[in-house]
């Protein structure tokens, strides 16, 4: 189970404060304004902003302190993260060592990562030869192979086309369901949310409030979320 424990942060007149649990397994949409807080959100669980206040618990294990490496947490962020100078099987290598020294089974696994993906011998490859769709499989893949039971979303996807989106989250519910990781997606559109995440956290006003079940959340918003989506 991730739990956040009264966690908050302020930042000028920005504040964010969160307390709620997702269960194993759970599939999460985060939604709302532009500025309200959503990237914060993931920010403060993967490590990469430390909180005011609270906790970030997984399993009863306080991880708040901890880098964002050493959390049991993957972070798949809009731009991929992609080292432009590797290949995309030593990119994908990242995954499992940081210094890249594989074992034949390592890289093995990252061929059958590759291919779970859909890119099969792309692994000679540099990031610059593949599309954009191509970009987010490899990172995608990358993250399959960090094997954490986290999966934090933001936005990876945002600049693919409608369909490719579409099946790109179909791809990491896949790996969700099999995986039985707890996965938290930012996204500004609510359709993804419908059709990826059985709930929805609204983050408005400063609060990230807890999970909902998405489609009676879209059908009866409050109005801060009514006015977010016109």
């Amino acid at each position: 189970m991730l739990a956040l424990e009264n966690l908050s942060i302020r930042m000028g007149d920005f504040a964010l404060h969160a307390d709620w649990q997702a269960p194993k397994g759970a599939r999460i949409a985060i939604i709302g304004p532009s500025g309200a807080g959503k990237s914060t959100l993931l920010s403060l669980i993967g490590g990469f902003t430390a909180p005011d206040t609270g906790k970030v618990l997984w399993q009863s294990q306080d991880l708040t302190r901890l880098e964002p490496g050493a959390r049991p947490i993957t972070t798949l962020f809009q731009d991929q993260n992609l080292f432009p100078h590797l290949t995309i099987a030593q990119n994908l290598g990242l995954g499992i060592s940081p210094n890249l020294r594989l074992t034949k089974a390592d890289k093995e696994r990252i061929e059958g990562a590759l291919e779970r993906t859909g890119l099969a011998g792309f692994g000679p490859r540099k990031p610059a030869q593949l599309s954009g769709g191509q970009q987010s499989r490899a990172a995608l893949a990358r993250a399959l192979l960090r094997d954490k039971p986290v999966l934090l979303l933001d936005e990876p996807f945002a600049a693919l086309g409608p369909a490719l989106k579409a099946e790109m989250l179909g791809l990491v519910s896949d790996l969700a369901d099999e995986t039985g990781a707890v996965v938290l997606m930012v996204t500004h559109d609510p359709k993804d949310a419908q059709a990826f995440a059985p709930l929805t956290c609204l983050v408005a006003g400063g609060i990230a409030y807890a999970p909902q079940p998405t489609e009676a959340l879209l059908r009866n918003p409050p109005p801060e979320l009514a006015a977010y989506l016109g």
